[in-house]
């Protein structure tokens, strides 16, 4: 589990519904109690419904909580939200013109809002696994030539 990418949720996925009562239940619970630094579930009896939390929600909450307990930072993007090229390119290490040629190239898609560009994240994340696959890929040819060559 260590090594998988967080997975997105898509809509179709989880009761609309569902997860809103959820989402307001959650919220209600951590506004009703600011000062508590870890959550204790307790069974719901009574007149209160009981918690519903979607499936899909709980398996990216567990992953969440995976990543962060190796120490590692997470950030969650809705599917739809856009960069900007500034913010793009220094997510690629790259400088802003090198990615508007990317962009005009057609290598990564791309809207423009008036005389802006922006990028979604799911074409940028697009871009980026498949300019890692191709890196890597270069990287085991060169691995190859220089065992043939005697280099290695």
């Amino acid at each position: 589990m260590a090594d998988r990418a967080i997975a997105s949720i898509d809509p179709e996925d989880v009761d609309a519904d569902v997860a809103d009562r959820a989402a307001r239940r959650i919220g209600d619970y951590l506004d009703t109690h600011p000062d508590e630094d870890l959550i204790e579930p307790l069974a719901e009896v009574g007149q209160q419904d009981a918690l519903v939390i979607p499936r899909p929600t709980v398996v990216m909450l567990a992953q969440v909580l995976g990543v962060l307990a190796q120490g590692r930072g997470v950030q969650i993007f809705p599917k739809d939200a856009e960069l900007t090229t500034q913010q793009a390119a220094d997510l690629l290490n790259v400088s802003r013109p090198y990615l508007i040629g990317l962009l005009e190239s057609g290598q990564i898609r791309f809207r423009k809002v008036g005389r802006h560009r922006r990028i979604t994240i799911e074409a940028f994340m697009e871009y980026k696994r498949q300019d890692d696959l191709e890196r890597r890929a270069a990287a085991d040819e060169l691995a190859d030539l220089s065992q043939e060559l005697d280099l290695y």
